[in-house]
């Protein structure tokens, strides 16, 4: 474990672990993401288990008798090393947690190689991203390179729409996707090398940033117009959906029309739509001297509706009025009880009030012995019958304090009422007020009084 090298048996090649380059080179040859030695991974979006060193002497050992490693450049020259660059792989992974450092890597292309940046300096800056950009600006091309290199280099990153390369050393690309851009932005700051060659001609260091094209911002705009045409279109089908079914139109006026009409008319479960189907022919003018008479019979229907509501309506006041009449008896029988409840309440209290004044010592030593022990046994289940009275009407007092409160809310939402609640309120306001009466009865010889202060209220 203290060791700083790896010995291969099958090649005797040394494979220093301070170099991070041909380690990430020798991991991505045999299709893994790479590691670092303390298990940090080098590429973003790794999933790999932490790799121990005898992990990774087995997995050198198993790659070293199919492959030839190269230490001068890092690499195995059996199979290209596995890059973003190459197609299937995204170039982007997912997002990236601040304090982790990205090391890249050095991409193959066909034509030419990149090389990564320095991992210590900063990211490039890039502008504000514009709103459905697809396009890209990239420089610090070689002067020797050629639309083809560009294509090679860019054609992973996604569809190219079109390519407008310039005289100067850079060019714009333009994506099919939003995402493909993203992609472009992963090589910026590689050094790029035109095959092996090392003049400065054939070298540069790219640059890619958002650039701001008239067409991505049409297609934008666009595609935010189609979005708001179908946000519209939803809520209408909404609204649509929520709105109630609007009437039947209201057909015209005809001899075959008005027999039906009138035949609804005599019926009581059809009599509403049939009536508005008659105030309209009225208000359209459909009455003239042909149909005169066929609308007076009509109307005569209608009259005769009047007769039998008000007959019904005589009915239902009279069924009221005995409905009244039950309800007054039902509660006189409340007040009667109530007011035998107060008398008990009155009684009971008066025949504990004399069992006190015989227990005092004025009366008490006059009592024999046995006497005193039924005085005694009888002041006692009077106060137990007091008391358990006494919490029968707290309990009845609490629920009606809770009813007036929910009397209270509704009062302040309701703003009419009809006579038969009132006279149902002012009813049970007696009853409540009986009730209180018998409390203060309890308490002292203040019932009378306060009975005739709230009958005078």
């Amino acid at each position: 474990d203290n060791s700083r090298t790896l010995n291969v048996d099958s090649t005797a090649m040394t494979l220093p672990m301070s170099d991070p380059t041909a380690w990430a080179t020798a991991m991505n040859n045999l299709g893994m993401a790479p590691l670092g030695i303390a298990g940090q991974p080098i590429l973003p979006g790794n999933i790999l288990p932490l790799l121990d060193l005898a992990w990774c002497n087995l997995l050198l050992s198993l790659s070293s008798p199919f492959l030839d490693f190269d230490p001068a450049l890092g690499m195995m020259t059996g199979i290209p090393p596995i890059t973003p660059m190459m197609p299937g792989l995204g170039i982007v992974p997912p997002p990236i947690p601040p304090d982790m450092p990205v090391v890249k890597e050095i991409i193959h292309c066909k034509s030419c190689t990149l090389f990564p940046p320095n991992p210590n300096l900063p990211p490039p800056a890039t502008r504000e991203r514009p709103p459905g950009c697809k396009t890209v600006f990239v420089g610090g091309l070689p002067e020797n390179g050629t639309e083809q290199i560009i294509v090679e280099v860019f054609e992973q990153c996604g569809e190219i729409i079109a390519i407008r390369k310039s005289k100067k050393n850079f060019c714009h690309i333009r994506f099919a996707e939003e995402y493909m851009v993203d992609k472009a932005l992963y090589l910026s700051g590689y050094r790029i090398r035109l095959g092996s060659s090392t003049d400065k001609k054939d070298t540069g260091r790219l640059h890619v940033d958002f650039a701001q094209a008239r067409d991505d911002l049409y297609e934008w705009e666009c595609k935010q117009r189609m979005l708001a045409r179908e946000e519209r279109h939803r809520r209408r089908m909404e609204e649509e959906r929520l709105r109630p079914p609007s009437p039947p139109p209201v057909v015209h006026y005809s001899d075959h029309e008005c027999s039906v009409v009138a035949e609804k008319l005599k019926d009581d479960s059809k009599f509403s739509e049939a009536v508005q189907t008659l105030l309209t022919w009225i208000e359209r003018g459909e009455v003239n001297r042909r149909s005169a008479n066929n609308f007076y019979s009509m109307i005569q229907s209608a009259n005769s509706h009047v007769r039998r509501l008000v007959n019904e309506k005589a009915a239902h006041e009279k069924d009221m009025e005995e409905a009244k009449e039950k309800f007054k008896q039902a509660l006189s029988g409340i007040l009667i009880q109530c007011e035998w409840k107060s008398q008990f309440c009155w009684k009971v209290e008066q025949i504990v009030a004399v069992y006190h004044s015989a227990s005092k010592q004025k009366a008490w030593d006059h009592f024999t012995k046995a006497q005193r022990k039924n005085i005694s046994v009888w002041c006692k289940q009077a106060e137990e019958i007091r008391n358990i009275h006494n919490d029968e009407l707290m309990g009845i007092r609490r629920e009606e304090e809770m009813e007036m409160s929910d009397d209270e809310i509704e009062e302040t939402t309701e703003t009419k009422e009809t006579e038969e609640s009132v006279e149902g309120k002012e009813a049970m306001e007696s009853v409540r007020l009986m009730m209180l009466v018998n409390e203060k009865v309890l308490v002292g010889n203040y019932g009378s009084e306060i009975l005739e202060k709230r009958n005078g209220k």
